[in-house]
């Protein structure tokens, strides 16, 4: 069942090394279906090596309802996430390491960039660090969350997340790309930030970006 959503997922996994966010087993991925139906990414497996049917079908107490593999070990927290955050349909768990490394000596990643403004929306906070396969994390994630579709877990990585596959992974990537640009701006002296009002401008023009079919 859900082999068009399996493969997307699969799509996405590869698009996550693509950009370079993640390394050999490194993060995770996870759909919602529904309240008790859920997509997650299994644990430990080289995303290359993955095909439909290695995608764990999970409840919401992370029992296994299809597949014969055992789903990441960051599942309670992927569905605290869910449960949690209105309107979250998909979750992106990496290790970028542009992004991770903002979280050692700031409290959050300015909105500095157009896209990761575009992207993500707000300011990107960082949580405390939680201890990886624990619902911790997601609990942070939740309070940390703001306004913005992404947040910067201290000593650990990133989790972004939207109400797609697609929206989870744009603000994946345009973040760490924001990172890298911050911290090679930062080398350089102080980065100016944008007004309040320049960040809503901005991020309002996201709803008419791209082509509508």
């Amino acid at each position: 069942m859900y082999e068009s959503e399996k493969k997307e997922m699969l799509k996405a996994c590869m698009q996550m090394k693509e950009y370079q966010l993640i390394s050999l087993t490194g993060g995770n991925i996870s759909v919602k279906i529904d309240d008790d139906t859920f997509l997650v990414t299994p644990s430990g497996m080289l995303y290359e090596d993955m095909n439909i049917d290695d995608i764990c079908v999970i409840d919401n107490k992370g029992n296994i309802k299809e597949g014969i593999r055992k789903p990441s070990s960051d599942y309670e927290a992927l569905l605290y996430i869910f449960n949690n955050l209105k309107d979250v349909k998909a979750i992106i768990h990496t290790h970028q390491p542009y992004a991770t490394a903002i979280g050692f000596n700031n409290d959050s990643l300015p909105a500095c960039m157009v896209t990761l403004i575009d992207a993500a929306h707000a300011r990107i906070n960082v949580a405390p660090w939680a201890r990886s396969q624990d619902v911790g994390m997601g609990k942070l994630v939740v309070e940390y969350a703001g306004d913005a579709s992404a947040v910067i877990l201290k000593h650990h990585g990133v989790v972004t997340f939207g109400k797609d596959l697609k929206e989870a992974l744009y603000s994946a990537v345009y973040l760490e790309e924001a990172a890298k640009t911050y911290c090679m701006a930062r080398i350089m002296g102080d980065v100016p930030e944008l007004t309040q009002q320049q960040i809503d401008e901005e991020a309002s023009g996201w709803n008419s970006y791209g082509q509508n079919n």
